[in-house]
């Protein structure tokens, strides 16, 4: 699909599937101009897609407008963190979700990517054939990969990989970051839920993303590729291109958000593979 949006006219393809060992497909995801997210509910039995669905449904509001400022952005994670907190008993109460993606913004008329991450959903930039993660996880062996007490090579099979440490919902206050990056003709921006990494290396993305040229198709292909290695957790996945940008601004650079650290909150019901929020798996860690 393309749209005419500015300050950065897009094309993009979203593509998604439940894995091969899932009934429930508890990802939600929005791509539709000037935003790009996907949200990966958490929880398995405890309704994370209820709360993945209410995200989405809080930033579909700003759908079709020409560029978002951080302070919409912010201000609609306020009210979808409200939306998720308050769902009803027998009704998602409980359940949390984490949210990535990129928005289109407009600095001075210069085309900018606006992304948000909350959790290990991840956003990629492919630029001059390097594939790029934005987005930092947060997870526990994340943290631990940055302490230097466990290998990044280890991290992919690591029995915690699937405990974050900041969500929406779940009994975290955490705040997302935030990362303003000028925006290139030829950029390619990635966004996915844990399902795609958890199956395919970096080098295997890439080359699916270097080789088919329209986004829908790299889309379909990456799903494709992760339930064919095994789809062992839902897969999403939105690929968005960058066909025309706005004139460069100058700005400062904007700081990341450190948030406080996650409040304690009730525990969920566990099934293998699922993302957990870090007060659900403290006996793991």
């Amino acid at each position: 699909m393309t749209t005419q949006t500015r300050p950065v006219a897009v094309a993009f393809g979203a593509a998604t599937d439940p894995g091969r060992r899932r009934t429930i497909n508890e990802d939600s995801h929005l791509a539709e101009g000037p935003l790009f997210l996907v949200a990966d509910g958490m929880g398995g039995h405890n309704s994370g897609e209820i709360a993945s669905a209410a995200v989405v449904a809080e930033f579909s509001q700003l759908a079709g407008r020409p560029s978002l400022t951080i302070d919409d952005v912010h201000a609609t994670f306020r009210r979808a963190r409200h939306r998720v907190e308050s769902l009803p008993a027998g009704g998602g109460a409980g359940a949390g979700t984490t949210l990535t993606g990129v928005v289109i913004a407009d600095v001075e008329g210069a085309g900018y990517w606006l992304a948000l991450n909350l959790g290990d959903s991840r956003t990629y930039r492919l630029s001059g054939g390097e594939l790029e993660q934005i987005s930092v996880d947060h997870s526990v062996v994340q943290e631990l990969v940055d302490s230097g007490e466990l290998a990044a090579a280890a991290a992919a099979t690591d029995s915690r990989r699937n405990v974050i440490t900041r969500a929406i919902g779940a009994g975290s206050a955490s705040e997302p970051d935030y990362w303003l990056l000028p925006a290139e003709v030829g950029d390619r921006m990635l966004v996915c839920s844990d399902g795609l990494p958890g199956e395919l290396a970096a080098s295997e993305i890439r080359a699916i993303l270097t080789t088919e040229p329209d986004p829908q198709v790299a889309a379909d292909r990456l799903v494709a590729a992760a339930v064919e290695r095994g789809g062992r957790d839902n897969v999403t996945v939105i690929v968005v291109d960058a066909l025309r940008v706005g004139a460069r601004a100058k700005i400062a650079d904007l700081e990341d958000t450190r948030p406080s650290h996650s409040a304690p909150g009730a525990e969920v019901d566990v099934v293998e593979g699922d993302t957990l929020p870090r007060t659900a798996a403290r006996g793991a860690i």
